[in-house]
C-alpha cells in the first residue's frame, strides 16, 4: 500500500486541530493538539494562508478561512448518502448471507432507507421506503436510544450490536448497530435481519464483529466518530440479547 506524504499529513493535522466552538487557536494550542513543533506549524501556516485556508490574527492566533467553507459547500452538494451506505450493505450481505439495511427514525416509525436482500429464497420481504413500527426489535431499540433527548446514561453501557429474536414476529431475528456522522451525531442504524431459524443467537455472535466493524467503517466514511467504548452492561438495561463476538 502506498505511503502518505509526511508534509501533507502534517498540514492536514494542523487543519484538523480545530474543533467545534474554536474561533482562534494560539500557536501553543496548535502545538499541543498536533504534536508539531512551533517552527513547523509556522511554516505550514504560511502555505495555508497563501491558499486561503488559514489566517493569522493581530494577536498572533490562527483561524480558519473561507476556502474551507467553499470546499465544504461543494462537498455538501456532491454528497450522496447512498454512495456511502450501499457498498457497506452489499459487503455485509456477501459476508453473512443475510439481508442488510440502513434505517432512520421517522416520528413513531422506522424507515428503511437503503436495503440489500439476502440471496436466500427464505428471507424477509422489506423494501426501501417501507415504514415499520417502533417495536421492541433491535433495530427500533437502537433508533429509540439515539433519538431520545437527552441520551439515557444507560445507553453507554449497552454492547452493540443489539440482537433480538422473535420479539415482534416469532419467525424473525435482527441485529443493529448505530452509525454516527460529524460531531458524533446519530446518523442511523445499520442492520442485519433474517429468519430466526438461520439468524440464531449463535449465528449472531459470529456476525456481530462484522456488523460492528461495518458500522465503524461507515461512520468514518460519513466523517463521523464512534463514541467512546462502552463499559460492561448492567443486567436488565435492555430487553435485547447482546450479540457478542
Amino acid at each position: 500500500m502506498p505511503e502518505g506524504v509526511a508534509s501533507a499529513e502534517r498540514t492536514l493535522a494542523l487543519l484538523s486541530a480545530f474543533r467545534k466552538g474554536d474561533t482562534t487557536l494560539s500557536l501553543a494550542e496548535l502545538s499541543a493538539r498536533t504534536g508539531l513543533v512551533k517552527s513547523t506549524i509556522m511554516r505550514l501556516a504560511v502555505s495555508l494562508e497563501n491558499f486561503g485556508y488559514l489566517s493569522r490574527t493581530p494577536e498572533g492566533g490562527y483561524r480558519l478561512e473561507a476556502e474551507l467553507l467553499r470546499l465544504g459547500m461543494i462537498y455538501q452538494e456532491s454528497f450522496r448518502l447512498e454512495a456511502h451506505v450501499m457498498p457497506v450493505l452489499e459487503d455485509l450481505v456477501r459476508r453473512t448471507g443475510e439481508s442488510a439495511s440502513f434505517y432512520i427514525r421517522r416520528d413513531d416509525a422506522r424507515l428503511c432507507l437503503f436495503r440489500v436482500d439476502s440471496p436466500h429464497r427464505l428471507r424477509l420481504h422489506v423494501r426501501q421506503g417501507d415504514l415499520l413500527p417502533m417495536d421492541d426489535s433491535a433495530i427500533a431499540q437502537v433508533l429509540r436510544i439515539f433519538t431520545t433527548v437527552p441520551l439515557s446514561p444507560e445507553a453507554a453501557a449497552l454492547d452493540f450490536p443489539l440482537y433480538t429474536g422473535g420479539v415482534s414476529d416469532p419467525h424473525v431475528a435482527g441485529m443493529a448497530a448505530p452509525v454516527f456522522g460529524p460531531e458524533e451525531q446519530f446518523a442511523g442504524a445499520l442492520t442485519l435481519a433474517g429468519p430466526l431459524t438461520r439468524l440464531t443467537p449463535e449465528a449472531a455472535r459470529h456476525a456481530a464483529p462484522l456488523l460492528r466493524d461495518a458500522a465503524a467503517a461507515l461512520t468514518r466514511s460519513l466523517g463521523g466518530r464512534m463514541p467512546a467504548a462502552p463499559t460492561p452492561p448492567h443486567p436488565g438495561i435492555s430487553r435485547a440479547r447482546r450479540a457478542r463476538s
